[in-house]
């Protein structure tokens, strides 16, 4: 295969899990080795990739039988989806997971620490100090922050963001100065943002994106005093029927909120929060919790709901979009016959498909005057045979009836000679439709029309031309360069790529567009400029450094050596790797594309080796710093991909383990099918230096590394999924002596479930405890789950003993000794603590209800760093542990 790029993480299938996380599948990647201009990032590699991809994970579309009854959970590849592999196998989780985790959580004793927020201050893309062989910086996005979901803004200024797995914010000035509204809320995810027509604030948790690290949410909330006011769990809409799902649109008419969800399409009064939500429409209800089929590996799948399109002339007349995005029987648009019943439309819509292979992901958007509906459509048969675009278009209805007739406005091929950056074959504009669509509508101009994919585009008449006005990138347009005295050349900056929300509001007067896409929130005026090539020359990032939705995977801490104190590094979806020195005040962004793990030598800061996807690994013994000069001259580089072999061949995991040992920082151990190790430390220069210790076997993928002293422990799954699912531990030594399999016993002493991180005693190498994701058999309905998410061992990892206590039913991820000897362990739900010679845990501060993926110690171990999913990174002393 090709070598990959680090730009570009969502390159094929998506599938929604019941619990914790939406699974994304993607094509596999190989080493980065590549010296040619921006080798990692050239679209024609991601076009490569994807064609790969395309036909591999084939949906089951209408006349195919693969015997599963039109769904494709159960062809899923392996990749990506490990992020939600890890909270829900071996089976499906029960809704209540979350809640009741959090509840448990919440009476756990506090230690009375605070945390602090290290990455809150601007972090910019573009950062000059970084342009190396394989940085984005100068590609033109600025500042950024973490995925935003949903939009909303109004004529008084307010604008307001629902972010990924970072909560809701607030801004009081037309965006930026932002303030987090929804910290008091268990779930921190935001799938839809909405303001009804007495100015108050709905939000729909659970991002519906159905991407690998997406979290369900806990219901819809109601923000009576938004200019002033912060959400409460008091003030949820109905009860617990739409808890443990993602909320896709909430749509207002006749009195009602409507809310398209990954459980049906439900309403509710807006006159009252009281009272349950009605159960609208589910294609296939026998599959919700309760049915006869809600134990089904598939009912995630069966009853995704998109978006509703409700008729300004009768708010009686609903139409539902619903299916999900890979295919499936009932994919289709629905509306209430006479009888009351809903129905599917089986004709009549004129160009918009009506066939269950051409309705997937589906967005509307109506005139203020009602006078038009315009509809988004992704084509399930389009994403699995097309390798350029899943599009099949743009749509008008001119009569202003969701029932059409509806005109085809725009296909992939016409938006890619609109002035996209996606004209490669195989990677073309809305190749990514199932994960990125948004649209409105002017509300002074009915024909004045923005819609998002990748990119953003612009019509002024209609639908009848386009510009892209949000080009991907600038890389490749004639005004790019990558002078490092300028932002992107002569190209004026655009926003990051991969659109999710949108909103028109109005600030001193003055009408804006707000956008929020996988690097946060950007704004222009609505009636703006544009170029010769129709780009907008007035794009704003409102990524002020006071909004951290930052996702991390991973945080890397090393002595500054040029001025002191510490430097903090992490790996980021969709940002690359943040790097921030001990006098910065700005981030900078020194490797791009998806940042996994990542090692930071404890002495040298600006030793730093970083993870893309499936062992793509990046190193560099400077910070990356570079001018640019390498593009000219590739002696000039100051990275060099060093990916061991199970990059090549695809046995690795999307973010595969790697780990330094903590007695010899030089020994590096990699995590794939087989047991990686090198022993150059930061020179290392070349994949070949890695040599196999150990082949965990056929199928299995390593989860989890550990190293120190030379003793070695290996985690791993496979197959990873509910299908079968299977886990285990191996020991031995760096040199490669030494290496058996643990036998877990079959009692369930520890789990069936997948196995996140180790955590080894500095004093004893034999000392080790396990960390152990997803929920207890509670929760967890499939084979050994078990209880428990710590274990502990003396052995060596011949034995284990569950010393979970009080600790929360709650995924776990990582873990560390501290000196003194405590124990503190990253869960999805922030950070607990267990004190040297105590046996019970209590909670570290009050972060908010956002995943902690990876705990690392500073240099002099006085430190605790958190990696958060949502939040940025944050740290506290360990005496303030507990």
């Amino acid at each position: 295969m090709s070598a990959p790029t680090r730009r570009r993480r969502w390159l094929t299938i998506c599938a929604i899990t019941a619990s914790a996380a939406l699974v994304a599948i993607p094509a596999g990647a190989s080493s980065s080795g590549d010296s040619s201009p921006f080798g990692p990032r050239v679209l024609g590699q991601l076009a490569a990739e994807r064609a790969q991809s395309v036909g591999a994970l084939a949906p089951s579309l209408k006349g195919e039988d693969d015997g599963d009854d039109g769904n494709e959970a159960d062809e899923i590849a392996e990749g990506a989806d490990q992020y939600a592999e890890a909270r829900t196998s071996p089976g499906v989780v029960a809704p209540g997971a979350y809640g009741a985790a959090w509840q448990s959580l919440n009476k756990l004793p506090n230690s009375g620490g605070s945390w602090r927020n290290v990455t809150d201050l601007p972090y910019n893309s573009d950062d000059p100090r970084y342009r190396d062989v394989d940085s984005n910086s100068s590609g033109g996005s600025g500042n950024v922050t973490g995925r935003m979901a949903a939009m909303a803004a109004d004529d008084d200024g307010y604008v307001y963001a629902g972010s990924a797995g970072g909560g809701v914010w607030r801004s009081r000035s037309g965006g930026g100065h932002w303030q987090a509204i929804s910290d008091r809320l268990p779930a921190q995810s935001t799938g839809a943002l909405a303001l009804d027509g007495t100015g108050r604030l709905w939000l729909g948790t659970g991002e519906a994106t159905t991407n690998a690290d997406a979290y369900l949410g806990s219901g819809v909330y109601v923000l009576t005093d938004p200019h002033r006011g912060t959400f409460s769990s008091r003030a949820r809409v109905g009860g617990d029927e739409l808890e443990s799902t993602t909320v896709h649109q909430l749509r207002f008419g006749g009195g009602k909120v409507w809310a398209a969800t990954s459980k049906g399409v439900w309403s509710h009064s807006t006159k009252t929060l009281k009272g349950a939500w009605k159960l609208e429409f589910a294609p296939n209800p026998e599959f919700l919790p309760g049915g006869s089929e809600a134990d089904d590996p598939d009912a995630p799948y069966k009853n995704i709901a998109n978006d509703i399109a409700i008729d300004p002339k009768n708010p009686d007349k609903v139409v539902l979009a619903v299916g999900w995005r890979s295919g499936d029987d009932y994919n289709g648009f629905y509306t209430k016959s006479a009888g009351g019943t809903w129905t599917r439309i089986t004709s009549g819509l004129g160009d918009l498909p009506t066939d269950p292979d051409g309705v997937g992901n589906v967005t509307f958007a109506r005139s203020a005057d009602g006078s038009r509906y315009y509809a988004i459509d992704q084509s399930p048969e389009q994403l699995n045979t097309n390798p350029d675009s899943g599009l099949e278009g743009f749509y008008v209805s001119k009569s202003g009836s969701p029932n059409g007739p509806w005109t085809k406005i725009a296909d992939y091929q016409g938006l890619a000679a609109s002035g996209s950056a996606l004209t490669s074959s195989g990677y073309m504009p809305g190749v990514q439709a199932w994960y990125n669509q948004f649209l409105t509508v002017d509300p002074s101009d009915p024909q004045h029309v923005y819609a998002g994919l990748e990119e953003v585009y612009e019509s002024k008449d209609g639908g009848g031309t386009w510009s892209t006005v949000g080009p991907y990138w600038n890389f490749g347009f004639p005004c790019w360069s990558i002078d490092p005295a300028k932002q992107t050349g002569d190209c004026n900056q655009t926003t990051h790529s991969d659109q999710h929300g949108v909103a028109i509001g109005r600030y001193h007067g003055k009408s804006f567009l707000y956008v929020g896409n996988d690097g946060g929130v950007y704004k222009r005026p609505l009636g703006g400029r544009q170029d010769a090539s129709g780009h907008a020359t007035d794009w704003t990032s409102l990524n002020d450094g006071t909004i951290d939705t930052l996702q991390y995977y991973s945080v890397g801490i090393g002595k500054d050596l040029d001025h002191g104190g510490v430097s903090v590094t992490g790996g980021l979806q969709d940002n690359g790797q943040s790097v921030l020195r001990s006098n910065d005040r700005v981030m900078g962004s020194n490797f791009g594309g998806d940042g996994g793990d990542t090692l930071t030598d404890p002495a040298n800061g600006c030793n730093i080796a970083e993870e893309y996807v499936y062992l793509t690994i990046q190193v560099t013994q400077n910070c990356a710093v570079n001018d640019g000069s390498w593009i000219d001259d590739a002696g000039k580089a100051t990275s060099y991909g060093v990916a061991p072999a199970d990059n090549a061949t695809g046995e690795a995991r999307f973010i595969a383990p790697l780990a330094a040992d903590a007695k010899s920082p030089s020994t590096w151990i990699a995590g794939g099918r087989h047991v990686w190790v090198q022993t150059h430390g930061y020179a290392i220069r070349s994949g070949d230096e890695w040599t196999s210790v150990y082949d965990l076997g056929a199928g299995h993928t390593a989860t989890a590394v550990a190293a120190s002293g030379g003793k070695v422990y290996a985690a791993w799954c496979g197959p990873c999924n509910n299908q079968g699912f299977a886990r285990g531990i191996s020991v031995g030594n760096a040199d490669g002596t030494g290496w058996h399999d643990i036998t877990l016993p079959v009692d369930g002493t520890v789990p069936n479930r997948y196995l996140s991180g180790f955590a080894i005693d500095p004093k004893d190498a034999d000392h080790v405890f396990l960390t152990v994701n997803g929920f207890s058999r509670q929760w967890t309905e499939g084979p050994g789950a078990g209880v428990g998410h710590v274990f502990e061992s003396k052995d060596g990892g011949t034995t284990w003993k569950n010393v979970s206590k009080n600790l929360p039913d709650v995924p776990t991820d990582s873990a560390v000794v501290t000196p003194n000897g405590g124990l503190a362990v990253g869960t999805d739900l922030g950070v607990v603590y267990r004190a040297p010679g105590r046996t019970t845990w209590q909670r570290v501060g009050d972060l908010p209800a956002v995943a902690v993926l990876q705990l690392k110690l500073g240099p002099d171990g006085s430190t605790l760093y958190a990696a958060t999913h949502g939040r940025g990174i944050y740290s506290i002393k360990v005496r303030d542990c507990g």
